[in-house]
């Protein structure tokens, strides 16, 4: 049994890693792997701090390649990190806070919901920030509303990526429990 912990827990971690390289693969604006990756580890993480940790890692290696790899020539030098990707990476804190709340168990109707409610979490925390002390907008309800009606053309692509890798991630966990023999309903324990 423990070997088999070991397995699942070496796959979770892996495919949540590999998932966050889905990113640099030509897609639709938004319609990225991250969230799914959040939920995933939420629902499947008994240690709380691996929830977290596991998908912020696998988002921030992403966010290096993409960021000193792939848009070089935006940056002047070497980037940790972007500006606005507090408001980024805190949206994927609240989307996993509300996974371990959601997945008590796992199903599809919870997938489904957690996907949406991801959507959502991460299109109100960004449009703030991406609002609040921006010369672009009136710091005003108004200028909020514009920002949030900005983001709108984005929204699509973050509703089908979170729903279509949540199905993936989930699924190919499930898949892969069945054919590696490891179990998918329990957290591993500490």
């Amino acid at each position: 049994m423990k070997s088999q912990m070991h397995t699942r827990l070496f796959f979770l971690t892996a495919l949540i890693l590999l998932a966050a390289f889905g990113r640099i693969i030509p897609h639709p604006y938004n319609m990225s792997p991250i969230a799914a990756m959040g939920l995933l580890g939420s629902a499947y993480f008994s240690r709380k701090w691996m929830a977290f940790a596991i998908p912020f890692l696998g988002t921030w290696l992403s966010d290096l390649f993409i960021n000193n790899v792939v848009y070089a020539n935006l940056f002047t030098e070497f980037t940790w990190f972007y500006a606005g990707s507090e408001w980024i990476y805190g949206s994927y804190a609240l989307i996993i806070m509300m996974g371990m709340f959601l997945f008590s168990t796992v199903s599809i109707s919870r997938i489904m919901s957690g996907s949406i409610l991801a959507t959502t979490i991460f299109f109100l925390t960004t449009n703030f920030g991406a609002w609040l002390g921006n010369t672009l907008y009136p710091q005003s309800i108004e200028g909020l509303m514009m920002s949030y009606a900005a983001g709108l053309p984005f929204l699509q692509g973050s509703f089908f990526g979170d729903l279509f890798y949540s199905g993936i991630l989930f699924g190919g966990f499930a898949l892969a429990g069945k054919q590696l023999n490891f179990p998918i309903a329990i957290k591993e324990q500490a």
